[in-house]
């Protein structure tokens, strides 16, 4: 039987301390995967509890920031980076007018250059007087108002019927109280209504108006409300949309009023709750009085929504959702992402009706990626007869096993029966480390817009960052 060969003492010694730096970096590790749950089990949704630390440096910096857009001889102008651009600029919401305003309307996290009492995040207004040439410096929309509880959810319309008078509206007050702003002025000047004002958070937002008709339609846990005014948002009344019914969470998506008055909003309803387990059913909510009462049609149903742990976002951030236009003759036209598989890659579809929301047509693959591409973020615009603008955001490129995202954009000028070729609105910007010569990493914040001014050009403001928690910027092109 052989003897057993003892360690040296030095030998002792440097087994112990590989023993002790195992089991730290087991227990970091162990402590690191459990923050992540921890964190994870916190996000709802949109996962909006992205505080992060207001800097002093951010508030000390300089408020004044105008900005000139590189003209572009033919298409679309590069992108451009819009709002304070200091840290952390997140889900901008774009309008135009007849007069050459364009406006653009985000949350500013980790603190307002010029604004010591500004909560976290504040709502920023940016307007150009020359339909995108050039932009004034950001401002905050309602300073009254940014000091409590913080804003979230940024929308932003111009009234389609005098062209001219702008609505806003975003959560306020820990996200219990929805506000709906109003600018006669092109925006010089606002007044704020309280349209709901509840003790429980609300989410998910969705403006839409015409005439005298101010519609807003959000969510709380699996219930859908809507607040309707029919007098220029003076006042509001307050019904529910959906009563949730077996639904787990419901988060708002797009929204429009035709011109008969039928107003039309699109919502997810998630059948698990605080998680990815269960389907998602895409709907589209009606109604034909003004808002007392409403209708809901299942437009689509999709797989559990794909996971992304690994860029700290919620459970429902690459969801399924869908958004909603409509053109001049009342022609309903969707664009919505979904899956076929549980938490597997989602494409983007697209379906319109022509008989006030009854029926709709069979969904079409709207996008030319590759089989396997993550698509999200869909966004729309209509004007006149059938003449639609589409764009949403895909990972089909891709570099040694890592996505890269862009923002694509298709038109028609016929309703949607064919489309043109398709765009990357993203370019390369250097001095940013999430961005690319092939796309930027992560898109930042679960929306984006389009819009088309009254010259036929589309506007489109889109975010983009490292990941969902990181600081991230918008940027914006324009073009056709």
């Amino acid at each position: 039987m052989k003897a057993l060969v003892q360690p040296t003492r030095s030998v002792k010694v440097i087994l112990f301390v590989l023993l002790a730096l195992a089991l730290t970096v087991s227990a970091v590790n162990a402590w690191g995967n459990y923050q992540q749950q921890e964190f994870l089990k916190t996000l709802k949704g949109k996962a909006p509890n992205r505080k992060g630390e207001v800097k002093a440096e951010i508030i000390n910096s300089s408020p004044i920031r105008p900005v000139s857009i590189a003209a572009a001889p033919v298409g679309f102008t590069p992108q451009t980076r819009l709002g304070f651009a200091v840290d952390n600029e997140w889900e901008p919401a774009i309008a135009s007018d007849r007069f050459g305003h364009v406006y653009i309307l985000y949350a500013q996290y980790s603190g307002v250059p010029g604004c010591p009492n500004c909560s976290n995040p504040t709502q920023v207004l940016q307007i150009s007087n020359d339909r995108g040439a050039t932009w004034g410096s950001p401002t905050v929309i309602y300073p009254a108002g940014a000091t409590t509880g913080g804003q979230w959810d940024s929308q932003i319309v111009v009234d389609p019927v005098d062209g001219r008078t702008v609505y806003a509206s975003f959560m306020q007050n820990n996200k219990s109280d929805i506000i709906v702003a109003k600018s006669t002025d092109f925006g010089i000047t606002w007044s704020f209504v309280t349209s709901d004002a509840t003790n429980a958070g609300t989410d998910k937002p969705i403006l839409a108006v015409r005439g005298q008709d101010v519609y807003v339609v959000y969510t709380h846990a699996q219930t859908t409300f809507a607040a309707y005014s029919h007098n220029g948002g003076a006042s509001f009344t307050e019904v529910k949309v959906s009563k949730g019914g077996k639904l787990g969470w419901a988060l708002a998506g797009g929204g429009a009023v035709t011109p008969n008055g039928n107003v039309f909003f699109s919502w997810a309803g998630y059948e698990g709750n605080g998680g990815a387990s269960g389907n998602v059913n895409l709907y589209v909510s009606k109604s034909t009085n003004g808002g007392a009462t409403w209708t809901s049609k299942v437009i689509d149903v999709s797989s559990s929504p794909p996971q992304c742990p690994e860029f700290f976002c919620g459970w429902a951030y690459l969801g399924a959702q869908m958004v909603m236009t409509s053109d001049a003759n009342g022609v309903i036209y969707l664009l919505w992402n979904a899956g076929s598989t549980a938490t597997g890659p989602e494409r983007i579809y697209f379906a319109k009706s022509t008989d006030g929301g009854n029926t709709y047509s069979t969904k079409v693959d709207i996008s030319t990626a590759p089989a396997g591409s993550h698509h999200a973020f869909p966004a729309i615009a209509a004007v006149g007869n059938g003449d639609i603008r589409i764009s949403w955001m895909d990972a089909r490129a891709a570099n040694g096993g890592l996505d890269r995202w862009n923002v694509y954009y298709r038109s028609s000028t016929n309703g949607g029966s064919t489309w043109s070729s398709e765009v990357d609105l993203s370019t390369f910007v250097s001095g940013f480390s999430y961005i690319f010569n092939d796309g930027f990493r992560f898109p930042f914040g679960d929306y984006y817009e389009i819009d088309v001014d009254d010259q036929g050009t589309n506007h489109v403001v889109f975010g983009e960052a490292l990941n969902y928690d990181s600081p991230g910027s918008i940027w914006y092109v324009k073009g056709n």
